[in-house]
């Protein structure tokens, strides 16, 4: 079934679900400038730690992050002349803003493994398929890279040509469509819940979805590189999406 999603015509750039894909893409364009100082804040605190404490330090913000940004919307719902409409919104608002930390963390930690992904056919590869999880995307990237599909995401830049991408975001593109806009409504729709419990349903539903995605990206990416290459990255503290918690 895999080979011959592979192998059919990449799916044309319209359809009802395409306004989910335009997101991913805005929100890639958005965070990629910002990875190296996203990079940068994990290593305020201790500039001398390895990748494998930086990655350990991008999950804990992304997670922390996440989870806050659905427990405040949540929490909207039980303020005074708050209705469900306003939180709704609100809501929606969040849910790209989740999309982006999502994104900014898997590039981040893409950056601390030395993936580099100068291709946009990469990045959207690289998010779509984390965030799926094991939703086949593994073994999708594993059959194009010629590998069991373990540690997919090194395979990325030297084993996976463009042309093959295309088609790859065809199919996760339909997947992601389906499975993380159905995700996200849900939770949408769990943070109004009223008198408070849509803050823990939000920051509940996030930090899962936040737990699943750090999974998959250590299956993706396997363990981090001993020891930073010569030319280190920035290690200016700026500001980030991410604070810690």
């Amino acid at each position: 079934m895999v080979s011959k999603a592979l192998e059919g015509p990449v799916p044309a750039s319209s359809g009802p679900g395409q306004p989910v894909l335009q997101l991913l893409d805005k929100a890639i364009g958005f965070q990629t400038p910002l990875v190296r100082k996203n990079i940068a804040r994990a290593r305020q605190r201790n500039p001398d730690a390895t990748p494998a404490e930086v990655v350990r330090t991008l999950e804990r913000m992304y997670v922390s992050a996440l989870a806050g940004t659905g427990a405040a919307v949540g929490a909207t719902a039980a303020a005074p002349a708050v209705g469900t409409g306003v939180a709704l919104a609100l809501s929606a608002g969040e849910a790209f803003s989740s999309l982006e930390l999502s994104t900014l963390f898997v590039l981040s930690v893409a950056e601390v493994h030395g993936v580099q992904l100068d291709e946009i056919e990469r990045r959207r590869t690289l998010v779509m398929g984390i965030l799926l999880g094991q939703s086949g995307s593994s073994t999708i990237v594993g059959k194009a890279a010629e590998r069991t599909g373990q540690h997919w995401a090194r395979q990325l830049v030297s084993k996976v040509p463009a042309t093959a991408l295309k088609q790859i975001n065809g199919v996760l593109g339909k997947n992601f469509v389906t499975k993380y806009g159905t995700k996200q409504g849900i939770i949408v729709l769990g943070r109004v819940a009223p008198f408070g419990i849509g803050a823990v349903i939000g920051g509940g539903a996030n930090a899962t979805v936040a737990a699943m995605a750090v999974r998959a990206a250590r299956r993706a990416f396997g363990p981090a590189p001993e020891a930073w290459p010569e030319t280190e990255l920035d290690s200016t503290p700026p500001d980030s999406e991410f604070s810690d918690r």
